[in-house]
């Protein structure tokens, strides 16, 4: 096997440390032909779809690639703007405002940059222009709150593909859930009492996470009751009692029962139940997405209203907000605790060339 080396490496290079937050990824642009490429890539994951390979191959390619693509299409359009898709956009400004943020506590030779698990930027692109620039250290913060096998472990398993084929890799942290971080919990509980203050309180306060099928649970990933302990840490923190708010799950697909209570089930129960107003915020998006956007605010709208509810509103994820880079640069610093990157050694060049060293 050949192994990928450093064509750029000089001695005189200055040994850095790295900082990559990733997040779930995003179609290269509203088209059918791009969703058809970034639905295959991530329905492909076997950390995603847990079901024989030769099963789902035909499953995916000779059904699911020669429909969903054109209905995702449209529904990605409607979130697209001029800066292209909403996670690629805010997870670029988190990048940029966190490495700011570092630079003011101190932290001034950082390389702070931003990759996609399906899609692009790829994890395998960024990881290579870091340790052009000298990355040594590597600490990577995938931008889930709560752990899944499906999300976060996949961030895992890319990162590792890389390595291996890596002649030289870099010492290595990985951030694996931050749900219960309180810097976290403050900046969540902070932009829902912002909303409050402008918009006032609604009936009720549902948290809505992204669903994954229930045998996962079942089969050990911690999803769920991360999800449940984030939920519960918010409602303490906001003061608020058990019966005005509630954990939901979003966005299921396919037959099988996946994480209970439905967000769009519930929805259209609740004006029946006397719940006239509903505010939503989803603990588990770092950024606003496909599934903030148009699942949340308009979709699940729709079915509430109809259902009789007179007042909906989605409180907008964390995005760039202030709080939130706070404390995405208090994780960071939590997690780089000890590391230091070495003093430039102008004298390191000559001695290597000494040596019979090229560069």
């Amino acid at each position: 096997m050949k192994f990928q080396g450093s064509p750029g490496f000089t001695h005189a290079q200055h040994e850095r440390i790295g900082v990559l937050v990733t997040n779930l990824g995003t179609p290269d642009a509203p088209t059918t032909s791009a969703l058809r490429r970034y639905l295959k890539q991530f329905l492909w994951d076997p950390r995603v779809v847990e079901l024989p390979r030769p099963l789902w191959w035909l499953i995916l390619n000779g059904v699911i690639l020669n429909i969903r693509p054109q209905r995702s299409a449209k529904s990605y359009a409607t979130v697209f703007t001029d800066e292209g898709s909403p996670l690629l956009f805010h997870t670029r400004n988190q990048a940029q405002a966190l490495s700011a943020e570092l630079q003011l506590r101190g932290q001034k030779d950082l390389v702070v940059d931003f990759a996609m698990r399906y899609g692009n930027p790829s994890i395998p692109s960024v990881l290579e222009n870091m340790m052009q620039q000298g990355v040594r250290k590597l600490l990577v913060v995938p931008l889930y709150p709560q752990y899944s096998a499906s999300t976060t472990a996949s961030t895992f398993d890319a990162i590792s593909a890389d390595f291996t084929r890596r002649r030289l890799m870099p010492e290595f942290r990985f951030v694996t859930h931050y749900h219960d971080f309180p810097p976290f919990i403050a900046a969540a509980a902070q932009r829902i009492q912002a909303h409050w203050d402008e918009h006032g309180r609604a009936d009720r306060l549902l948290f809505s996470y992204h669903g994954v099928p229930k045998k996962y649970l079942l089969n050990g990933d911690p999803y769920h009751c991360e999800c449940h302990k984030t939920s519960r840490l918010l409602a303490e923190a906001l003061g608020l009692k058990a019966d005005e708010w509630m954990t939901t799950f979003q966005s299921r697909f396919g037959r099988e029962e996946w994480l209970n209570p439905y967000t769009d089930e519930t929805l259209k129960a609740l004006p029946g139940q006397g719940v006239k107003s509903v505010q939503i915020f989803c603990p588990g998006f770092s950024a606003d997405c496909l599934e903030t956007i148009e699942e949340i605010g308009e979709e699940n709208r729709e079915y509430f209203e109809h259902a009789g509810g007179e007042r909906y509103e989605y409180i907008s994820a964390l995005n760039d907000r202030p709080e939130h880079i706070s404390a995405l640069a208090d994780l960071v610093q939590l997690h780089m605790s000890g590391w230091q990157a070495p003093e430039a050694d102008p004298e390191r060049q000559a001695r290597a060339r000494a040596l019979g060293a090229a560069e």
